[in-house]
């Protein structure tokens, strides 16, 4: 959720701790901070509340120099957003901390520290971390690493800390549990992020650290221990990931640039897979066939849109490959007793590969006795790739809008390659298993038909200008894309939304229903069409204002009462993925005209990483 951003190196640092900061904005945070150490050990701290540019202006302001330094931005969760409580935190003027997580026994612990004399000077949970360390050098502790590898055995929750100490500005230590920590190796230096992208200015060579782990970094080792103590070897990997996020080209925000991306992800997402009249069992990593061929039932586990993307797939996945499949989201799954059906394969979603809630449930189904696990991904090396049986790599490329636009479609791709490979050992015929496949490399092409009717949703958004609620309908495989639409509402233009399976409307919803209520429909040419239409006839009945996505063989035609904007005809299957598009333009447009900061939505974070 947070950034982190760590060096130990021989030139001064903060420029790159800095930019490395602003390379993680996308991930959602209120304030950010920096702290030094120079070769004399002397530590300057800057904090500020806002954006990366307010504490860049401050550094510029009054510089900072040192080749140790720790940076950090915050997602508040306890104590309001304020410069007090931004990161780094500090002890004793030499202990120096970040973190991101929660600390569920902060409040004990913080207790514990006033007892023996530690004074606070933040409501945050991380201040804890310094003085714990602090006291444990004072107690004698014999070195930095031995007092942080005791105080996070004290530690109930989630972090990913690191740890400097002015007497010793040769060396930081990092610790990991729930929250994600990569180390950038370079030449005479070496990084520490919460993210490789923060890094790839300055090293290409990473190691991901593991569960439990905590690390020694100076200039030129890396020292791993596991939760054990015992000393370990990670592997390092070359990266190839690219980024992109300083340059929105064109676009006004990056969340256009990434709706506009789409057509190419998707074309990327495809890129070798698909073989003459399936896919490839390859895509899916070492022993996918073999699994495959046992599946009988699927369990998907996911959050936020990620979720709406696994509910869509249970409707492919039992319509088309004929395999039973339940769909829930993580925090509810992990908290619950489950029942595993036989021969069950778990699906984990997320853009990140980070996301809390689906990497505990993940470690709590291992066992519970699935066959295996498959999580569908957009960031290799991440935990939920790491500590999963196989792995889909979306391709979508690096997604900076909090708004998750090209990550969504890509999932839904990933799903319909899914349900071609299940359905190939569980009867779907050779014919359909070569149309779906043929539709899918045909997607690109109707995606970029879709994006033209951009300046036309434009035009339609001036009438959500007003509005303060808005009701989204869906019906089979589209309820689940209703939802999406409803949640970018929400989420970039603060206007209250909500999504209905359309044949729900008399139960309840039509209640609502007058000219002040923008109906918003989603109308492929398919086999519920006809019902869709009695749903469409019942809001207008009722003075109900319409907003109809429709196919071009539909038949709507626009009003007084009901807007019509004609979608381009696709496979059945994939209509989810094409009528994305136009609900994402549309959130886009209703934003910029309500003036809201439409790449960093309020109190909302790109990459979830504590409960």
């Amino acid at each position: 959720m947070c950034g982190i951003v760590g060096a130990v190196a021989q030139r001064d640092v903060v420029d790159i701790l800095v930019e490395g900061l602003r390379r993680l904005e996308y991930r959602g945070y209120d304030s950010a901070g920096v702290a030094v150490l120079n070769a004399e050990g002397e530590l300057s701290r800057l904090r500020r509340l806002g954006k990366v540019k307010e504490l860049a202006d401050a550094v510029a302001e009054s510089p900072v120099l040192g080749g140790t330094g720790i940076a950090h931005t915050r997602w508040a969760t306890h104590g309001e957003p304020s410069e007090r409580n931004a990161h780094p935190h500090v002890s004793n003027k030499t202990i120096s901390v970040v973190h991101n997580g929660i600390i569920e026994n902060h409040a004990e612990l913080r207790t514990m520290l006033k007892g023996e004399g530690c004074e606070f000077s933040s409501d945050t949970d991380t201040e804890v971390i310094a003085h714990f360390v602090q006291t444990r050098l004072d107690a004698g502790d014999a070195s930095l690493l031995e007092a942080v590898q005791n105080t996070v055995s004290k530690l109930e929750g989630a972090y990913g800390t690191v740890i400097m100490d002015s007497r010793d500005p040769s060396r930081v230590i990092v610790a990991r549990s729930g929250s994600p920590l990569v180390i950038g190796l370079g030449i005479g230096e070496n990084f520490i992020a919460s993210d490789q992208l923060a890094l790839l200015p300055v090293t290409r060579r990473f190691m991901f650290l593991e569960e439990g782990d905590v690390a020694e970094i100076t200039r030129t080792s890396v020292n791993v221990f596991d939760k054990d103590g015992n000393a370990v070897e990670r592997e390092v990997s070359e990266s190839t990931a690219s980024y992109d996020a300083g340059d929105k080209g064109e676009y006004r925000h990056f969340m256009l640039k990434e709706t506009y991306e789409q057509p190419t992800a998707i074309t990327n997402t495809l890129d070798g897979r698909l073989g003459s009249g399936t896919v490839l069992d390859e895509t899916f990593g070492n022993g996918a066939a073999e699994l495959f061929k046992k599946v009988k039932h699927v369990q998907i586990v996911a959050c936020g849109t990620s979720y709406h993307s696994g509910m869509v797939a249970r409707y492919w996945l039992e319509s088309v490959a004929g395999i039973s499949c339940n769909v829930e989201i993580a925090s509810e799954f992990r908290y619950r007793k489950s029942f595993v059906q036989p021969n069950s394969l778990l699906v984990t979603i997320s853009q990140s590969g980070e996301t809390a809630d689906t990497l505990a449930a993940l470690r709590l189904a291992k066992d519970l006795g699935y066959l295996g696990s498959l999580t569908i991904c957009n960031v290799a090396g991440s935990s939920l790739v790491r500590e999963s049986d196989l792995a889909f790599m979306t391709r979508a490329g690096a997604e900076i809008g909090v708004a998750s636009t090209k990550a969504f479609t890509t999932q839904l791709v990933g799903f319909a390659m899914l349900v071609l490979a299940l359905g190939k050992y569980n009867g779907m015929s050779e014919a359909d298993q070569a149309e779906l496949t043929q539709a899918l490399k045909l997607l690109p092409g109707k995606l970029e038909e879709t994006l033209e009717l951009a300046s036309q949703i434009e035009g339609l958004a001036e009438e959500f200008a007003d509005k303060h609620n808005a009701l989204f309908l869906g019906r089979g495989d589209q309820y689940p894309i209703a939802m999406e639409g409803a949640l970018k509402l929400k989420e970039i233009s603060y206007i209250h939304a909500e999504a209905y399976a359309a044949g729900e409307l008399k139960h309840g919803p039509l209640a609502l229903i007058d000219a002040d209520m923008p109906i918003i429909v989603v109308a492929p040419n398919n086999d519920l069409l006809e019902k869709l239409k009695s749903n469409v006839e019942e809001v207008r009945a009722r003075g109900g204002i319409l907003y109809v996505f429709a196919d071009v063989n539909a038949h709507f035609e626009s009003d007084d009462t009901m807007r019509v904007i004609n979608v381009p005809h696709v496979h059945p299957l994939l209509a989810p993925i094409v009528y994305t598009l136009p609900l994402q333009l549309l959130s886009y447009y209703v934003a910029i005209i309500k003036g809201t900061d439409v790449d960093q939505p309020r109190n909302l974070a790109k990459s979830v990483t504590v409960e």
